[in-house]
C-alpha cells in the first residue's frame, strides 16, 4: 500500500494519538481477543465486568471494528478528548459516514472508492448481503441504518459513550500518556533526522520510497494493495497501545491518509517483509525442498551427501538450497573444500508467527 506525498511538507506529517482510534482498537480486542494474546487480562477482565445489555449492544454493531476498521475509527485530525472526537463524526454527511460505516469487508474497490449504500442500488444490496453472512441483528442493524441513517447514527455515538463509562475512560488514562510520549519521540525525529527516519521508528512494515523528479512515497507493507495520494492534504499516523499486530492505513477517495502503528513495539527479529515470508512458505512448500529440510534439520550437510540420499544430481540439489538460502532459511559453514548447510532453526521457528503477524497487519 502506498502513499503518495510528492511535494507535501513535512509539517503537513503528524504524529499525534487518538482515542476514538485507541477506542476502535479495544472494541476490536474484545470481538477478536484471539488476535491480540498480549491483552488476555484485559480483554477477559474487560469483558467479564460488560453489563449484558452494552454486551448485546456491541455484539450487534461489532462488524464496524471485527474484521476490518470503519474509517470514521481513524481521524485524519485527532483531538484531545473522544466527545471531540465524536463530535467531528457527526460533522460528517450522512453519504459519507453510512458508506465508511458499513465498508466492512477488504474488498478490491476500497481504493478505487465504493458509492454510498445510501444512494448506489448496487452498494447497498452488498451492504446487506455482507452483513446478512454476520448473523440476522447485524442485518437487522443494517437495514436500520440504511433507513434511518440519523436516528441510526446517534445509537452509535450513544454506544461509544457507554463504552467510555465503562471501560475506556478509565483505559485512556493509563495508556494516552505512553502514546503521547511515543508520538511526541517520533515528531521530534521527523524534525531531526527526517521522514525515513520517523517512519522506520513507528514500524519495520513503514518506510519512505523516494523516486525520479522529487516523487515520494510512504510504502506500507501489508498484503493488501493500495493507493492514494495525500497532496493538497495531510497525512497522520496515530500510534496506539492495543492494536499490535494490525497496521492500518486508510487510502479511500475523499479521506485523508491515515496510519495507526503500534506504539514502541520490538519484536524479536524485527518486522518481516510480507515478501520475505511468501518466499519462505513457497521454498517449503515444495515436496523435495521439504524433504531436504528433514535432513538440514537434524544436522550440516554438503551438496553431495543430500544428492546421495535422495538419488538427485549434486546441480538439482544446488538449485534447492539456492532457493532455501534466498528464502534465510539457511546458514552455511566452510569445511576444508566442503560447504555445509544446515536449517536455521530460530528462523523456522518464527515461521508460524511470521505468517500470522504478515496476515493481521
Amino acid at each position: 500500500m502506498t502513499i503518495d506525498i510528492t511535494g507535501l511538507p513535512h509539517e503537513r506529517i503528524s504524529f499525534c494519538p487518538s482515542p476514538l482510534a485507541e477506542l476502535g482498537n479495544a472494541l476490536h480486542a474484545l470481538a477478536e481477543p484471539g488476535h491480540h494474546a498480549r491483552l488476555h487480562a484485559w480483554t477477559t477482565a474487560t469483558s467479564a465486568a460488560l453489563k449484558p445489555e452494552l454486551a448485546d449492544r456491541l455484539h450487534e454493531a461489532d462488524f464496524m471494528w471485527r474484521s476490518t476498521r470503519s474509517d470514521f475509527l481513524l481521524p485524519a485530525e485527532p483531538r484531545e478528548t473522544l466527545a471531540e472526537e465524536l463530535d467531528d463524526l457527526d460533522r460528517l454527511d450522512d453519504e459519507k459516514f453510512v458508506g465508511a460505516a458499513l465498508e466492512i469487508s477488504c474488498s478490491t474497490r476500497y481504493s478505487e472508492g465504493i458509492p454510498s449504500p445510501l444512494v448506489d442500488e448496487r452498494s447497498r444490496r452488498r451492504a446487506l448481503d455482507l452483513a446478512a453472512a454476520r448473523g440476522p441483528r447485524q442485518a437487522a442493524f443494517v437495514e436500520r441504518m440504511l433507513a434511518e441513517p440519523t436516528a441510526t447514527r446517534a445509537w452509535i455515538r450513544r454506544l461509544l459513550e457507554d463504552c467510555d463509562d465503562a471501560f475506556f475512560a478509565d483505559t485512556w488514562r493509563r495508556v494516552r500518556v505512553q502514546l503521547a510520549a511515543d508520538a511526541r519521540h517520533k515528531t521530534e525525529l521527523l524534525r531531526r533526522k527526517g521522514l525515513a527516519e520517523a517512519l522506520t521508528a513507528a514500524s519495520g512494515a513503514l518506510s519512505l520510497e523516494e523516486g525520479p523528479h522529487g516523487t515520494s512515497r510512504i510504502v506500507v507493507d501489508k498484503l493488501v494493495h493500495g493507493r492514494t495520494e495525500a497532496q493538497g492534504t495531510a497525512v497522520t499516523l496515530v500510534p496506539t497501545a492495543f492494536g499490535w499486530p494490525h497496521l492500518f492505513a486508510t487510502s479511500a477517495p475523499g479521506w485523508q491518509p491515515v496510519i495507526q502503528y503500534p506504539a514502541a513495539t520490538r519484536e524479536v527479529g524485527g518486522v518481516e517483509p510480507v515478501d520475505m515470508v511468501k518466499a519462505r512458505l513457497e521454498a517449503i512448500a515444495h515436496p523435495m525442498r521439504m524433504r531436504l529440510c528433514r535432513n538440514l534439520a537434524r544436522g550440516a550437510y554438503s551438496t553431495s551427501e543430500l544428492a546421495d540420499a535422495y538419488g538427485i544430481t549434486p546441480p538439482e540439489v544446488s538449485r534447492h538450497l539456492t532457493i532455501l538460502k534466498k528464502a534465510g532459511l539457511l546458514t552455511t559453514q566452510r569445511r576444508g573444500r566442503y560447504v555445509l548447510h544446515q536449517l536455521d532453526f530460530p528462523v523456522v521457528a518464527r515461521l508460524g508467527s511470521d505468517f500470522l503477524e504478515s496476515i493481521l497487519r
